[in-house]
């Protein structure tokens, strides 16, 4: 069955995409933990991580840095968390294989229950910045 990020993926639903490759997208989450959340996503889908071979798994981890580093750069953030969660009682919601990307701040203390949702231009503008800082 088709989850909402094979429309993303399709170009069905909209995404804010900062990062793509034939097997790959990032995008900004819609709803994040902090500014500058993004999920990294197989174009393929899987539920859990533990459906994916081992070659696919590593591939998908292989594009955190490149991500991670435009991201950072794009949002002045001073470090990062990388969350992935499988199954329902690990809080997966979407049941295609994602990373969660979350950017972190030494001057504010996140809290995950309250999330600021972002407009869709707030989160246009911020996935060019990001795109533009991942490909210089």
């Amino acid at each position: 069955m088709d989850s909402i990020f094979t429309d993303i993926i399709n170009e069905k639903e909209v995404g804010h995409f900062i990062y793509s490759d034939e097997k790959h997208i990032a995008i900004l989450d819609k709803y994040p933990i902090d500014f500058g959340h993004s999920l990294l996503i197989p174009k393929k889908q899987y539920e859990k991580i533990t459906d994916m071979p081992e070659n696919e798994i590593s591939d998908l981890f292989s594009k955190i840095p490149k991500i991670v580093n435009g991201i950072l750069k794009a949002t002045n953030a001073d470090a990062f968390s990388l969350a992935q969660n499988n199954g329902r009682a690990a809080k997966q919601i979407i049941p295609h294989v994602h990373v969660h990307i979350i950017p972190r701040y030494n001057s504010k203390e996140t809290i995950w229950t309250k999330r600021n949702i972002p407009s869709n231009d707030e989160l246009q503008n911020l996935a060019k910045k990001i795109r533009d800082c991942i490909e210089n």
